[in-house]
């Protein structure tokens, strides 16, 4: 009988250094050198990623927590969101704090009475937290009711008078702190949006709905975003408009 001995060697080398694609002198990790140079990732291409890269338009690409490139945004495809989507907040207004049964959905009211031609009242106030220096953009949509009464009063309410116009007009300001307004912070308004409502004989009455968007600078704390609605009609005519009173939507973006 033979003895065999079989004799491993194991090598092991372990190198440090930089990677250079185009160039031998490379400057970081990875250096890809040119100015027609591309990079294929085939994980990403419209046969892997059928669901966020339909092989027609140009697919996004993000980054998540661990550094990794996805074409996944984090809202499913179609999604167009940036990761860091602050807030989101649909129906952000109490559709009736007049009455908790409801009678038609006033929302917020601010009415503007005989003898006044221009009325404005506070909406609401949403708490808004940012964790660092950042642009931030504010996509809001409310839907407004008018009536020729007061609906803060409750049911029944009468329509405005035929042939009259109002204007309504909704937007917002930024309580930095949330310590109350400044004159500074008093004197910006973010977001306006105004519409003309006029009325005649016949029809129904609905939702005008007013929808509008705002980009500012926010150093990091804990601050205040506070819409403001704005009346304006005859000084002979009363009208009681009310903000929110179904379906609205708050969103906010935050860009670093």
């Amino acid at each position: 009988m033979k003895n065999i001995k079989y004799i491993f060697l194991l090598a092991s080398t372990i190198a440090f250094g930089q990677v250079g694609i185009g160039t031998t002198n490379p400057q970081e990790e990875l250096h890809i050198a040119g100015t027609t140079s591309t990079i294929r990732i085939e994980k990403l291409n419209s046969v892997n990623s059928a669901t966020f890269n339909d092989g027609v338009k140009i697919a996004p690409v993000f980054v998540d927590g661990n550094g990794d490139l996805t074409l996944d945004s984090g809202f499913g495809s179609g999604g167009v969101e940036p990761l860091n989507f602050l807030l989101d907040i649909p129906d952000f207004i109490p559709d009736d704090p007049y009455n908790p049964l409801g009678f038609n959905g006033s929302g917020t009211v601010v009415n503007n009475p005989i003898g006044v031609s221009t009325a404005e009242g506070q909406i609401i106030s949403i708490p808004l937290a940012i964790p660092q220096a950042a642009l931030i953009e504010v996509k809001y949509g409310i839907t407004v009711l008018i009536a020729g009464t007061d609906m803060q009063a409750g049911p029944p309410t009468a329509y405005t008078v035929g042939g009259e116009t109002s204007t309504i007009f909704t937007y917002f300001r930024i309580d930095l702190n949330s310590d109350g307004l400044s004159a500074g912070e008093m004197a910006k308004k973010y977001g306006q949006k105004a519409q003309m409502y006029s009325t005649y004989s016949g029809g129904t009455i609905g939702y005008p709905y007013m929808n509008s968007q705002g980009y500012l600078n926010l150093p990091p704390g804990n601050h205040s975003i506070i819409f403001y609605g704005v009346v304006n009609d005859s000084a002979l005519s009363y009208t009681s408009v009310g903000f929110g009173g179904t379906k609205d939507y708050l969103k906010i973006r935050v860009y670093n």
